[in-house]
């Protein structure tokens, strides 16, 4: 029961963050890509490959925190269905080039920022 508490706290406080990120796509416009979306996944790749690092190779993050972490905040805050939503809406308004580049986009930078998470750290 508390790893359950400790992932809904971590996904209210992800959940939260990904709103107030996901307003850039009211005013940030980039091929009519939904930048606030492609941010959180990209900083929430980030963020879980450099909470990954860590708990790898040391013992610093407790298991409970590393639910209220990764499942938790992370999970919150990264939308996958947002991402597919976008996606379908684009290619239903004849966006194809938009929404290959924001897909690419997306997947690419997502996997870079986890590797670079995992990279920062094993430098601290």
């Amino acid at each position: 029961m508390k790893q359950l508490l400790f992932i809904g706290l971590g996904g209210f406080i992800g959940s939260i963050l990904r709103y107030l990120v996901s307003k850039l796509n009211l005013s940030v416009h980039f091929l009519s890509i939904p930048v606030g979306t492609l941010s959180v996944n990209i900083i929430g790749s980030l963020v879980i490959g450099f909470i990954a690092g860590i708990a790898m190779k040391s013992e610093i993050i407790s298991p409970d925190l590393r639910l209220f972490l990764m499942v938790g905040v992370c999970g919150g805050f990264t939308t996958f269905s947002s991402f597919s939503l976008e996606n379908m809406m684009l290619l239903q308004n004849g966006q194809y080039f938009t929404a290959l580049i924001y897909t690419l986009s997306s997947v690419i930078f997502s996997i870079m920022a986890v590797y670079l998470g995992y990279i920062i750290s094993n430098i601290l």
